[in-house]
């Protein structure tokens, strides 16, 4: 590459005499001290560079290594540089009197002054000031390869003539901010001759919109049709313009004639009329398919340091679901396809329930309820009788809300039974999709089995609980009922007296925590009393729940929907199913490995139940009755045919407590005979045994219906769409006038097609 000049100022010695620096920092311009003309380089970003006269030193060469060494350490002490840098300058065989100093021998005093001030830092290529009025780049291959190595990487510099940016008269005042300026030297991408051509019309635009953001200057178009296309720099009286136009025949474009040469010093402000959001999405798409969760401000933040320029966040939130619909899809091509998909899934999956619904009037998505054969099998006959309602907020561009149905395998791990999305979250909504899973549960189970569900509050969800499953015992969670306690009493000590109370066995244990909590907060104790302890508290439940108190689901799940919430909804359904799959195969090859009659963590609560057993003294009353005395405890009346004990713990938790095993011990009988079927590796194993096969990509749904017709042919030609937006609740807010614009009188519009005031072109009713 051919050494460059840089001219500094006009018709001016370059050289840098007494108390002038040239100094180039991260937001700083090229700055000339003294009375003489400002220059700044282009895009200077991630580098600070200072050149500064040196010390004066003998730069002879040696004869020894010692003297060699010696030399490199000086030049090392007056350039900032390391050492070793100048070590690999001599070893590729370049001479150490190739180092300039520019007046070296006079102004030492004043230079060393300065020091501090500017701290040189080397870069990609080694610079010099000559007596001869130039500053040049020594581009030596060997040299820029060991530079690359030792000092900072990927740092370039332009620099910019004075005569090509500001005439004689302009000058720039020192520290005024620059925010973007044309670069010297056209990138080679962005190069523009007379007689280079273009595919079409949109090419020739893209091409001379991506040169005047990588020039920085703005474009204005002239003319633009399907033959001719010309433009102008948008600055006024700069000569830049450029013509192309159709070669006859066939669709490609030419540029004719361009006058290439600028009299504007650019762009001075962030943002750029050509940087529309088309050109965000071509610049971010290698990113973004590299890592489709980059944000929009980080998107900005690459924009910025790579084109310099400054964009909005909506600009980039546009860019990047432009990018994403062409990825993964559209949301509306999403939901046409949803019919197909629901079918897709009952031919994969047989004996699974895919179902859409759209408004009957005009076929927008109102609900979708999917629910894979095997979590049916699984849960109806290897999972606990415990069904966990909850819900979350989508975040995609339509939004509405994901309710779930979820069970709890005998490894007390979530087990997903049915997912329902819905356009908002309602009382007709929980109602529909409680009836839903109710209907698919006495369609796959002969007798169905008394289920426990647990809930929120919510009154919608309640009274579809009641409506649906009228002999389920319904009990609230938890985890709602304390983060709705802590809205009013955010007390650390009330908030765990509330756990102890909801875990308390007996109703005596219960009432003495409550007791506890209206000695310090008799507010929090009535709040808690106006909830009936028989939907929340342990030794009020009629129901059996296992030990679960809570159904937070989503905790649970969290990592499944927050990778898919905002995807359009088929891959977000499928991006779950994936998921799912994954995680019945993994559970399926864990469990393979156990070897003990019941799954860890019964087996553990077993085994220390054992341990406690042995210091406990039996006397037996019949062949099912006993009574088990304890040291601290007293005595405990257990009753082995009705698996029940005094303390309660054997039919709430299901598992033998330590006084039941203490009973059974003594009439030596199996203690894992005596715990409840869902806790059995066998039954575990069972509930993961059917599998979730895959869904083939959409562009073979198609093809596999014309193949393979079914009856369901007639639903998937249904065609839905996109759910109406819904309106945000509460009051809608009045745009009120601004005091600058009280008193104005409003702008009068006018029809370009009647030629009368009062109404636009396009609501104009007067006859053609």
């Amino acid at each position: 590459m051919a050494n460059r000049e840089l001219l500094i100022g006009q018709n001016q010695d370059s050289s840098l005499r007494q108390n002038q620096y040239v100094g180039i920092g991260h937001n700083a311009d090229f700055v000339l001290n003294g009375n003489h003309d400002l220059l700044r380089p282009e895009q200077i970003r991630d580098c600070d560079l200072v050149t500064r006269p040196a010390h004066d030193h003998d730069l002879g060469s040696g004869h020894n290594h010692d003297h060699k060494l010696a030399t490199c350490q000086t030049h090392a002490n007056d350039l900032a540089l390391p050492l070793d840098y100048l070590h690999n300058f001599e070893e590729n065989g370049l001479d150490m009197d190739q180092i300039n100093y520019p007046d070296a021998e006079k102004d030492h005093t004043d230079v060393e002054e300065h020091d501090d001030q500017f701290p040189a830092v080397a870069q990609n290529h080694e610079f010099a000031l000559h007596d001869s009025s130039e500053l040049t780049f020594v581009e030596k291959q060997d040299l820029q390869d060991n530079l690359n190595s030792d000092m900072r990487r990927n740092q370039e510099m332009s620099f910019v003539p004075a005569s090509d940016m500001f005439s004689q008269q302009q000058q720039l005042v020192v520290g005024a901010p620059v925010l973007q300026c044309r670069t010297l030297f056209p990138v080679p991408n962005h190069e523009l001759a007379v007689g280079k051509e273009f595919p079409d019309v949109h090419s020739c635009r893209r091409a001379l919109r991506d040169a005047a953001i990588a020039l920085r200057f703005e474009m204005q178009t002239i003319k633009s049709d399907k033959t001719r296309f010309t433009t102008k720099c948008a600055s006024e009286g700069c000569p830049w313009r450029i013509h192309a136009a159709k070669l006859p025949g066939v669709p490609t474009f030419t540029i004719r004639t361009i006058h290439d040469e600028h009299t504007c010093g650019g762009i001075t402000h962030l943002g750029h009329q050509q940087a529309s959001v088309q050109w965000v999405a071509d610049a971010v798409a290698e990113s973004l398919k590299e890592n489709p969760h980059y944000k929009p401000k980080e998107l900005l933040e690459e924009i910025h340091r790579v084109h310099g320029i400054t964009l909005s966040y909506k600009q980039a939130w546009r860019g990047k679901e432009r990018i994403m619909a062409a990825v993964r899809g559209s949301f509306e091509e999403d939901y046409r396809l949803l019919p197909q998909y629901c079918d897709m899934i009952r031919r994969t999956n047989p004996g699974s329930i895919a179902l859409v619904y759209g408004d009957p009037t005009d076929n927008c998505f109102q609900r979708l309820f999917i629910s894979f054969q095997a979590s049916i099998h699984g849960f109806l006959n290897a999972c606990r009788p415990l069904i966990g309602l909850d819900k979350t907020i989508l975040k995609s561009k339509y939004m509405g809300s994901m309710l779930f149905a979820c069970g709890f395998d005998g490894d007390g791990a979530v087990f997903p039974l049915a997912f329902g999305v819905v356009n908002e979250e309602n009382d007709a909504n929980w109602m529909w999709f409680l009836s839903e899973l109710h209907y698919l549960l006495e369609i796959n189970a002969e007798n169905m089995p008394r289920l426990t569900i647990l809930s929120d509050r919510q009154k919608g969800v309640v009274d579809a609980v009641e409506a649906n499953f009228p002999t389920a015992f319904h009990g609230f969670c938890m985890h709602h009922l304390i983060d709705s306690f802590r809205k009013e009493f955010n007390s650390s000590v009330v908030i765990n007296l509330f756990w102890e109370a909801a875990y308390a066995l007996t109703g005596i244990e219960f009432e003495k925590k409550i007791i506890e909590i209206q000695e310090i907060s008799p507010d929090a104790a009535t709040w808690i009393r106006n909830i009936p302890p028989r939907f929340w508290a342990t030794a009020h439940f009629e129901g059996t729940r296992l030990g679960h108190l809570t159904a937070s689901i989503v905790e649970c799940l969290n990592s499944w929907i927050a990778e898919a919430s905002g995807f359009p909804i088929i891959q977000m359904m499928e991006c779950i199913r994936r998921q799912l799959m994954a995680c019945f195969n993994e559970r399926r090859e864990t469990s393979m490995q156990w070897t003990g009659i019941l799954v860890p963590p019964a087996e553990r609560v077993v085994l220390e139940a054992v341990e406690r057993a042995y210091t406990y003294q039996v006397f037996k009353a019949n062949e099912a009755e006993f009574e088990v005395q304890t040291h601290n405890e007293g005595a405990f009346v257990v009753d082995i045919r009705t698996r029940s004990c005094y303390c309660r713990g054997w039919e709430l938790s299901g598992l033998p407590c330590a006084h039941a095993v203490a009973a059974l011990l003594s009439c030596r009988q199996n203690v894992y005979r005596f715990t409840e079927s869902c806790f059995t590796v066998a039954s575990y194993r069972k509930a993961y045994s059917n599998k979730i096969h895959p869904v083939p990509d959409k562009a073979l749904w198609k093809e596999m219906c014309e193949q393979f017709p079914n009856e369901g042919d007639k639903e998937v030609e249904v065609i839905i769409k996109p759910p109406k937006p819904l309106q945000k609740p509460g009051k809608p807010r009045k745009r009120r006038a601004r005091a600058e614009n009280v008193g104005r009188a409003k702008r009068m519009v006018h029809c370009s097609r009647c030629n009368q005031t009062g109404h636009f072109r396009t609501t104009c009713t007067a006859p053609i």
